[in-house]
């Protein structure tokens, strides 16, 4: 640790060299640091001027110091290795089992809408057809029984394929949980268990909620479409559609 600007020095000799540099006749303290301006003889070349010490307050550290003597503080940090700051973790990614379970919602919950839109459009699988659900709803108090008829066998139809094959999920999962809410508001007065109750349209319902915001997965024709990176917006947004579609149902009836 040096005390000023420190050159070569001769050997043998307890100053510096007369070359132009000074030396202090006070000896330098062992211990790390650095002295201030010391009291005593100065030597300038062959000139031995005495001169006083400034004051003993030390500027850096705001501290009265009477030993002339500042500690030098080590500003180096510790070496570390770049190993210390390495994550061995993989980041988290897409996971497969994931994407398989959303495929078999989709499959089952679509494939069950298709199915009951084949019943009641073309009355397969011996559904009533359009003319027999027309009679059902206007039963059941619907006004404008016949395009309302068309409209949920057409939902059911389209919504249930377009989950089966991923494409537009959001519109498709928000088109078959309106039904199913004009459905369980038509049956809530049977109770929940089935056959008389709503069991089976609120599991469809759970289903269909699950699918509008968790996405089809990545087994899907939506993969990488901007609802399918938003699945969280796109859903809210869906859902929104949906109440107001069954909101406006419901007033017919």
């Amino acid at each position: 640790m040096a005390t000023h600007d420190d050159r070569s020095k001769a050997s043998g000799s307890s100053g510096y060299s007369d070359d132009g540099f000074y030396s202090t006749s006070t000896s330098s303290t062992s211990s790390g640091g650095a002295h201030h301006f010391d009291a005593g003889t100065q030597t300038f070349g062959r000139d031995t001027t005495a001169f006083t010490a400034p004051s003993a307050f030390d500027k850096d550290t705001n501290t009265f110091d009477t030993s002339g003597f500042t500690p030098v503080t080590d500003y180096d940090p510790p070496a570390t290795s770049h190993f210390d700051e390495e994550d061995e973790r993989k980041p988290f990614g897409w996971s497969g089992s994931a994407d398989l379970g959303l495929l078999v919602l989709r499959l089952a919950l679509g494939g069950a809408f298709v199915a009951h839109g084949l019943q009641k459009v073309f009355g397969l699988f011996g559904g009533p057809g359009i003319d027999g659900f027309t009679r059902f709803l206007e039963s059941s108090g619907y006004r404008e029984a016949r395009i309302l008829a068309w409209v949920t066998g057409i939902t059911e139809l389209a919504g249930g394929g377009l989950l089966v094959l991923g494409l537009f999920t959001p519109l498709a999962a928000a088109g078959v949980l309106g039904v199913l809410a004009n459905a369980i508001a038509l049956k809530y007065r049977g109770g929940y268990f089935a056959p008389n109750g709503i069991e089976l349209e609120a599991a469809l319902a759970a289903m269909s909620f699950a699918v509008l915001f968790a996405g089809p997965g990545r087994a899907a024709f939506d993969y990488n479409r901007s609802w399918f990176r938003h699945p969280l917006l796109s859903g809210f947004l869906c859902l929104l559609l949906a109440a107001g579609a069954t909101a406006a149902t419901l007033c017919e009836a």
